[in-house]
């Protein structure tokens, strides 16, 4: 390393800003180095320590209260329960909305409270208001105590496991090995809950023979009671025992545990003509599986890569496309756990089980490993990340030089550690989002680090006499100004974006938070570690020295010489015609009206976000209300058949009369209520990404129309639900209805349901409409039964008891995890008519049996219909989504549109007709409620609409006030109103490159083009900056001021198309992703043409706006006097 004795190098010089003191401070300090290793080390901790994710984690909290009101009619239920109740939970702060859900004897109320709110404070706030508020529900009105069932992001499964076996009846077996796994896997550090879905349960099953029962004189309540009171143990006490020649206290024990089924049937049940009445004389004992509650199953792909791709042992010949039993364990993480972390610990424990606790015979499939796929997407980004940078550092080393190229790269390793570091002490995880703002961020990252050596780089050329210890500071100080402005109106644009509202602000926040971090930490390396580094790696002018030496060292842009001569021949021409100036304005504007002409003519798509490519999707199938289980079950089996013979189907999971693995999407769908009989779902695995030619979206899409095929063989509503891109809806095409009556309502809601019928590529259309289903209603006569002594409650026991099944008692067996209950019960095979059901004997008070058909009259109707509110309002939903029907449905295929805004207009087009005769009017609202539904009919448009509103509302006002903080910054710099005009002039540019590379690119315009389009305002005005700073430097030197206004494009041209190229090769390593493409496009394209533009436009407008002044200046300054 040189030394340099001269002190007069190492003054500061004169009149130097504060990048230049900077600069001057940190060239020779011995901290300097040490900083930088410093924020090395941080960052390889943050890589280390951060947790791994493939989503960002949204705080988005929920809470369903259940209120069972037996016997209740689902008018009752809604009027006495649930407005109540809902006006009771309306006291909370922070809430988003409240539902309600009435139906027979159940009210099921949802608050969903506000992004961001913690669910610890949430959950406290809820229970305050219900202990609070105790007396809404009266006590003796016969509804049970609220059941409080929190639900959060934490509660989605991580890792799924589903254990199946090519034998038939091993249903039970399963379920015996998944309690013991359960255990196992909570051992797992980081696990929060383990959970079984599936399996019969066990059952000491007591099927009840009628005739028998009143042969020997007992009924069904006689034998609860004599079960339950068999089966009793307590600590009696102790007493003092001398035996043995000792005195010791012996504890005393009384009662006669049940511990089998063998006891369970010869319990004595009564007395018959002087003979005890033996339990297994009046039913027949089973020890065994449950009645069929629900059904799952497990079925392996039929093609050659799914055998091989499944993450288990390939399915035994002939095995492929068979449904087997099947059980599935989900694993929840705790918060703040690395999903990778539990995902792989957890695999390795089922692993290290095998043959031991899992037989040989169970086979176990990976369905869901969110920290696989979290671990795959964040390595992949990670190396896009040093492509990006790799990518970058090349483009410095061929346009300035090999050295400082290094000097650049070292500048942006250290920013992008450092910002790793802060994202991880911001509470950022590693996921898609926070490590593509990184991807994104290269671009401007390493403006400041360009700007600074490209600058040193001149200087050295322009003085080759001076040493670079002199020349660092002075340019550095040179650029920092406009440099600091520069990134500070960068951070101006992007910032306010983290402030938008709803599901998507915090889904998108890591690209704001962390690019302004990464920005902020850019700017102070490029004032402190790039100068010490340039002066030890840039070589030195001596005296005299030729240009040669710098070209030898890299330089392959053209001489200054050309550069110069191509602006005087493009610029000179505008700047003495006031006519091309003109037609130049009039050129720019057509093309801008053009651009935004490619939206209207549907040339570019408009739609929140674009699906993902992701190894799953779900059929969620809602069979006509009344639909037995087992006819759930054929239908989903029907599906299971066609989807396991496509060859991308690695495997699937059936789910009937239960809910499948929660999702995200599931979890805001409160997709894990659905368990009734008519409820089904396929939860369906492709094979890799690797071993498929296709996007999930486009297989989904393919697979539809046959599947709502077989659906409406069943007359049954299926809906293909595919991992959304971003925050969930209830659906993307979703009406609310309201109206003054519930009968209205219907009416119209079925107007709306054949609106959407009619509109092309609206599929999976779903409502709250439900069909009659079938109801007998047993209704008690009261004067017969309390002549007889019978209450009312007894026969209603009694009834439920014998067709829904009552747990009276349950065995003391000392070996199983779950209590196996002893359960009365009507054989299955009688559970068909009510003749069976009328034969039970009922004990009078006299003691005779009287059969319960004496003491009930059967009438017949239907079910009540389930009523719905939101926010207190009685309203009735209409959902669908959008894509291919089958082609007999289908007119022109060739016009789809991906996108449920265009489908939304498209129903509305079918809805001119729709107002109810004699009601006035239908009201449309489509960013709130209507104010008074009482009034008239109206329909709220709600899904994928109202998120896209609110985002690109708040983009939309973020976008506002990141110009209003960006002219507020260049006032304060150019002490100017008009200048900072100029200088954001050519923002609106950047549209006429977004607009159009969507188009040729066939790009949907999404939420992240839209990010784009701001980042672009902050980027084009640094590049602005930079002129206009450089003209009003020359002026004041004295230069002509044409030439000044020449001689900026020249000069800055470098540093801006370096500045510019380095951001396009950022963003094409994010091209290739399906969500994140609108950004890539919007950058590459809108740079790309923007930078062109601002080159030509910004000196030809400051130079139309400034002439005269300069005139009159440079008119002054000749002729003092």
């Amino acid at each position: 390393m040189e030394t340099h004795d001269d002190t007069s190098e190492r003054a500061k010089p004169a009149r130097l800003g504060i990048a230049g003191r900077l600069a001057h401070a940190f060239q020779d300090n011995a901290l300097t180095p040490l900083l930088a290793l410093v924020a090395l080390l941080l960052g390889l901790f943050a890589v280390l320590v951060t947790p791994r994710e493939e989503e960002p984690q949204i705080n988005v909290t929920m809470a369903n209260v259940l209120v069972a009101f037996p016997g209740a009619s689902s008018a009752d239920v809604q009027n006495m329960v649930a407005r109540p109740a809902e006006q009771v939970l309306g006291q909370i702060a922070d809430i988003e909305h409240t539902y309600s859900v009435s139906r027979p004897g159940m009210a099921v109320l949802t608050v969903q409270f506000k992004v961001g709110v913690p669910r610890t404070e949430a959950l406290v706030r809820l229970y305050d208001v219900l202990n609070a508020n105790q007396g809404w529900l009266p006590s003796n009105l016969g509804a049970l105590p609220p059941v409080v069932r929190p639900m959060g992001i934490d509660d989605v499964p991580v890792l799924g496991v589903t254990l199946w076996s090519h034998d038939h009846t091993a249903a039970v077996e399963l379920q015996r090995v998944a309690s013991t796994l359960e255990a196992e896997l909570k051992r797992v550090p980081g696990t929060r809950e383990v959970q079984t879905i599936g399996g019969p349960g066990r059952a000491v099953n007591v099927w009840l023979d009628p005739g028998r029962m009143r042969e020997r004189g007992v009924d069904l309540l006689r034998l609860q009671q004599t079960l339950a009171a068999a089966n009793m143990g307590l600590p009696a006490g102790s007493v003092v025992d001398k035996t043995g020649g000792k005195t010791r206290m012996l504890t005393v024990e009384t009662g006669n545990l049940i511990t089998s089924a063998d006891e369970v049937a010869d319990l004595v049940v009564g007395v018959s003509n002087g003979r005890p009445v033996y339990l297994r004389e009046v039913a027949r004992v089973e020890y065994g599986a449950q009645s069929a509650r629900r059904y799952v199953w497990f079925t392996p792909g039929t093609s050659v890569a799914a055998a091989g791709a499944s993450g288990a042992a390939a399915p035994a010949p002939g095995a492929a496309g068979q449904a087997f039993p099947a059980l599935t364990l989900t694993v929840t993480k705790k918060p703040g756990q690395n999903a990778v972390n539990v995902a792989r610990a957890a695999r390795q424990r089922i692993d290290e089980l095998r043959n031991t606790v899992i037989p040989a015979n169970v086979q176990t499939t990976i369905t869901r490993d969110y920290g696989e796929t979290a671990a795959e997407k964040a390595n992949k980004l990670i190396q896009k990340l040093a492509f990006a940078t790799g990518s970058v550092i090349l483009l410095v080393g061929l346009a300035l030089g090999r050295r400082e190229a290094v000097i650049v790269g070292a500048a942006v390793i250290l920013t992008l550690t450092a910002t790793l570091f802060a994202s991880w002490a911001w509470g950022f995880t590693l996921n898609r989002v926070s490590l593509f703002a990184l991807i994104f961020s290269i671009g401007i990252l390493v403006d400041d680090a360009i700007v600074v050596v490209e600058n040193i780089h001149r200087h050295q050329q322009l003085e080759p006499g001076k040493s670079l210890r002199q020349i660092i500071p002075a340019a550095v100080d040179e650029v920092g100004g406009p440099t600091i402005l520069a990134t500070l109106t960068v951070i101006a644009a992007l910032l306010p974006m983290a402030f938008v509202s709803g599901l998507m602000g915090p889904y998108m926040s890591p690209i704001p938070i962390n690019s302004s971090l990464g920005m902020a930490l850019s700017l102070a390396i490029a004032f402190t570690v790039t100068p010490w580094l340039a002066l030890r790696m840039m070589k030195s002018h001596a005296p005299g020295a030729s240009d040669d030496a710098a070209q030898a060292d890299g330089a392959a842009l053209a001489k200054p010489g050309r550069v110069q001569r191509l602006f005087t021949w493009l610029l000179l021409p505008m700047l003495q015609s006031a006519r091309k100036r003109w037609l130049l304005a009039l050129g720019i504007l057509v093309a801008l009206m053009l651009s935004v002409g490619l939206a209207g003519v549907q040339w570019v798509v408009l739609k929140m976000l674009p699906f993902d490519n992701k190894s799953e999707f779900q059929v969620v199938l809602e069979m006509p209300a009344g639909t037995p289980l087992e006819d759930t079950a054929a239908v989903l089996q029907d599906m299971g058949a066609y989807l396991a013979a496509q060859p991308e189907v690695r495997d699937l999971q059936a789910y009937a009369g239960t809910a499948s693995p929660i999702t995200f999407n599931g979890l805001v769908r409160q997709y894990y209520l659905r368990s009734d009989a008519e409820q089904g779902d396929l939860q369906v695995n492709l094979v890799d990404k690797a071993h498929r030619h296709e996007q999930s979206h486009a297989i989904a899409q393919r697979l539809r129309p046959a599947l709502d095929a077989i659906g409406q063989r069943y007359q049954a509503r299926v809906k293909v639900v595919e991992v959304p891109p971003g925050p969930p809806v209830m659906s993307p095409l979703v009406a609310e209805i309201y109206g003054p009556d519930e009968a209205g309502r219907q009416a119209l809601a079925a107007r709306v349901v054949k609106a959407f019928g009619d509109t092309a590529h609206v599929v999976g259309i779903d409502s709250t409409l439900q069909q009659d289903a079938p109801r007998s209603f047993l209704r008690v006569q009261r004067q017969r039964a309390e002549t007889l002594g019978i209450p009312v409650a007894a026969v209603a026991q009694t009834v439920q008891a014998a067709l829904q099944g009552a747990n009276t008692t349950y065995l003391h067996d000392g070996q199983s995890k779950y209590p196996v209950p002893v359960r009365l019960q009507l054989p299955l095979e009688r559970q068909v008519g009510l003749d069976a059901l009328l034969a039970l004997p009922m004990r009078a008070a006299n003691g005779t049996l009287v059969p319960l058909s004496e003491l009930v009259q059967v009438e017949t109707g239907v079910i009540d219909k389930t009523l719905y509110t939101k926010d207190l309002l009685p309203l009735t939903y209409v959902m669908g989504d959008v894509g291919q029907r089958p082609l007999a449905d289908t007119k022109d295929a060739a016009s789809f549109i991906d996108s449920p805004l265009y489908g939304l207009f498209g129903i509305r087009a079918h809805l001119k007709d729709a107002a109810l005769p004699d009601t006035g009017g239908l009201g449309e609202y489509w960013i709130r409620q209507p104010g008074d539904p009482f009034r008239a009919y109206a329909i709220k448009w709600d899904g994928e609409w109202q998120i896209t509103y609110e985002t690109f509302r708040d983009m939309g006002a973020a976008y506002g006030v990141g110009l209003i903080l960006i002219y507020l910054l260049v006032v304060a710099q150019f002490r100017s109103y008009i200048t900072p005009l100029i200088i954001m002039a050519p923002i609106p540019l950047t549209i006429i490159g977004v607009m159009p590379g969507h188009a040729l690119m066939n790009a949907q315009y999404t939420a992240t083009s839209m990010i784009g389009m701001i980042a672009l305002a902050g980027i084009i005005v640094r590049n602005s900056i930079l002129l206009v700073d450089f003209i009003e430097l020359e002026v004041a030197r004295g230069v002509p001021f044409q030439q000044a206004v020449v001689q900026s494009a020249a000069v800055r041209a470098q540093p801006i198309v370096l500045t510019g190229l380095a951001a396009m090769i950022g963003a094409f390593f994010i091209l290739d992703d399906p969500i994140f493409n609108g950004l890539a496009v919007s950058l590459i394209f809108g740079i790309f043409v923007s930078t062109l533009l601002t080159l030509v436009v910004i000196p030809v407008l400051y130079y139309a706006v400034f002439r005269r002044r300069m005139a009159a200046r440079a008119a002054a300054a000749s002729n003092p006097d």
